[in-house]
């Protein structure tokens, strides 16, 4: 069966998009699905996070700008890692000139296709170039959102980008989802919620990841969330998400 291609996007920063990815990677590997995971953020974090390694040999840079193999890391059994590196933060520039340049990493992950139940791309707190391939590469885009503040005027702008990529690119691109991060019971975001409820239905997962300690001190482990605390609500709170997802997705 061919991958589904998920983009975890939102062009705001610290709404969990790469432990997001992290954690609902390593929890579809754990129920059995095969999984690549494409690190599309100079950042890096989603990198260090699975391999501790802050200069891969090679990285995702170097497939969309110098045309080279898309470097594939084993990370654990069923998870397998495209690392990004700081060169990455040039890509926009550097791939300004290249012919069909919103199609590179669609091409490049055709090829995978078949290896894989899920890939699932993270992207970097910009709706530029580098995540316009993610979009256009993808069957589904994820958002996640925290409901600490009114969000709707950046969802807003991310509506308008996947409309365009749907009308000039790709599509078949969808809204898979929107859900939340960061969560608690305060009124404000309960309000967010209902906002949000009220403007995408269905496309919100019933899901919510709380605020959960165990969720920021992850990343400083190399460890998945189900490895580093499983009993944490934060890996509840993912093996929750995950079990949603393949409701949706492998119906």
């Amino acid at each position: 069966m061919k991958a589904k291609v998920i983009t975890i996007a939102n062009h705001k920063g610290g709404v969990g998009k790469t432990t997001s990815a992290a954690s609902v990677g390593c929890g579809l590997a754990l129920k059995g699905k095969r999984v690549l995971l494409v690190d599309l953020d100079a950042q890096q974090n989603l990198s260090f996070t699975l391999t501790r390694e802050e200069d891969p040999e090679a990285s995702i840079y170097d497939a969309l700008v110098k045309d080279e193999p898309l470097p594939i890391v084993k990370v654990t059994e069923n998870v397998d890692l495209v690392p990004s590196s700081l060169e990455l933060a040039r890509a926009e520039i550097d791939m300004a000139t290249k012919i069909a340049r919103e199609g590179i990493l669609r091409s490049l992950l055709e090829e995978y296709a078949d290896s894989y139940d899920f890939i699932i791309i993270d992207c970097p707190p910009s709706l530029g170039i580098v995540t316009t391939n993610a979009l256009v590469a993808s069957d589904k885009l994820y958002i996640p959102l925290t409901a600490e503040a009114l969000p709707l005027k950046g969802l807003t702008m991310l509506d308008d980008v996947v409309r365009e990529v749907r009308k000039r690119v790709n599509p078949n691109l969808e809204l898979g989802a929107v859900f939340f991060t960061r969560y608690n019971n305060r009124k404000l975001n309960k309000e967010v919620v209902t906002m949000i409820e009220n403007r995408y239905g269905d496309k919100v997962f019933k899901t919510k990841i709380r605020e959960n300690i165990a969720l920021a001190e992850m990343p400083l482990s190399g460890k998945s969330i189900f490895e580093y605390d499983r009993r944490s609500n934060g890996a509840k709170d993912y093996m929750a998400l995950v079990e949603e997802i393949l409701e949706r997705e492998c119906k």
